[in-house]
């Protein structure tokens, strides 16, 4: 038994690693591709998102990996008479099974880790290299298009010289009391303050027009914005798909308290102005918005709840690739490895994504308890246990 564990281990590791390293690359591109063409990236920038890409490239590719790996060792034993050879002898098909059932758990583990990692230190790792990127990512938009903008700022230049911008527009958004602006330069510069976090734009010989309320001639100027807010890049660190799992316990209960005390207000302030008798507020579009609020924080609750059985769920789908390749892989007996994966993943792809997706909507809105995203898992566990039986029996 243990030459027939060794030899499982040995077949399984060999195609995984071979195939991990074929898949890997092609997921990384992908993924810093997307990134980089979202964001206009320049090349020094785009190499330093690929740590960041790597917990998401692997977590992906872990589940198709592992059933490429078992399909291809199982369909060649299979089709090599070798699983008739083994119940002639009197030795269950389990004995070759349950070796890779424990690398499938092992690595479902594994896949969960790397999922919460690649949300939550890749994701907001890659953001921050945007952010810190501003600058870079600035001057070659500019370069080529001769404009940039951001949600806080936008700047229409003539020319580029070097890190000169000549003929410069720069409009500032206005944010709360600061009123917008719109500066006229003959000359400006950006640069990266990354001690302070800002980005800081020089002036010279400039037309300074506040809002159309005042204007004046400066001979130099210098305006700084703060780095997220120069970047296109938005901040997700308080999404619920971007928090680590350790921390989401804590911000479902802060969640909570935040939905008693709007709820608290609600009551207070509708209590109030039943006493006044003043039903016209009460009807109004003043209480539509307050209703929306709590819906919205309903919403960020139900998601909290929703997304540990997410990550979860899609680790161990691992395993239930698995559980359903090996008996498939088994019974279609054919050595062509290529052949024996579509015939396997083909099935999966049609049962298991569509109501893994259908289980995380319904619980991100609220209709379905959290626990259904693992649905998708247990049909493909029974579907796997129903022709492993058949396996191992006959």
């Amino acid at each position: 038994m243990r030459i027939l564990t060794r030899y499982i281990l040995a077949e399984l590791t060999k195609v995984f690693v071979v195939a991990l390293f074929a898949l890997m690359p092609v997921m990384l591109i992908a993924g810093v591709s997307q990134l980089a063409m979202r964001y206009s990236l320049p090349p020094a920038q785009i190499l330093q998102l690929v740590p960041y890409t790597v917990p998401f490239a692997l977590s992906v590719a872990l589940p198709v990996t592992l059933l490429l790996a078992t399909t291809s060792v199982y369909a060649r034993m299979s089709g090599s008479n070798e699983v008739i050879a083994l119940k002639a002898q009197g030795i269950s098909p389990w004995s070759i099974i349950w070796p890779a059932v424990i690398v499938a758990f092992v690595l479902s583990l594994a896949a969960v880790w790397l999922t919460d990692l690649s949300v939550s230190w890749g994701r907001n790792g890659a953001q921050q290299v945007v952010v810190n990127s501003v600058e870079e990512i600035a001057y070659s938009v500019l370069r080529t298009q001769k404009s940039y903008s951001s949600p806080t700022f936008s700047v229409n230049v003539k020319e580029v010289d070097g890190n000169r911008l000549i003929g410069a527009t720069i409009s500032i958004r206005g944010r709360g009391d600061s009123p917008g602006a719109t500066i006229t330069a003959a000359e400006a510069t950006l640069y990266c303050d990354r001690e302070n976090g800002d980005l800081v734009i020089s002036v010279s010989d400039a037309y300074v027009d506040v809002e159309g309320k005042a204007k004046a001639f400066v001979p130099s100027y210098v305006h700084t914005i703060p780095l997220q807010q120069a970047s296109n890049v938005e901040d997700r660190s308080s999404v619920p798909s971007n928090i680590a799992l350790g921390a989401i316990p804590e911000e479902q209960v802060q969640q909570r308290e935040r939905i008693d005390d709007h709820r608290r207000e609600l009551a207070v302030r509708g209590a109030f102005e039943v006493l006044c008798g003043d039903f016209e507020r009460l009807t109004g579009a003043e209480w539509k918005t307050r209703f929306a609020e709590e819906a919205g924080l309903i919403s960020r609750l139900n998601r909290l709840r929703t997304e540990p059985h997410r990550r979860w769920s899609a680790g161990f789908s691992c395993l239930c690739f698995l559980w359903v390749g090996v008996p498939i892989a088994i019974r279609l007996r054919n050595s062509d490895f290529l052949t024996s994966f579509f015939l396997c993943f083909v099935p999966i792809l049609a049962v298991y994504y569509p109501v893994m997706m259908y289980g995380i909507d319904g619980a991100k809105s609220g209709t379905i308890p959290p626990f259904s995203v693992w649905a998708a898992n247990l049909i493909l566990f029974v579907w796997g246990g129903y022709l492993l039986r058949k396996v191992i029996r006959y």
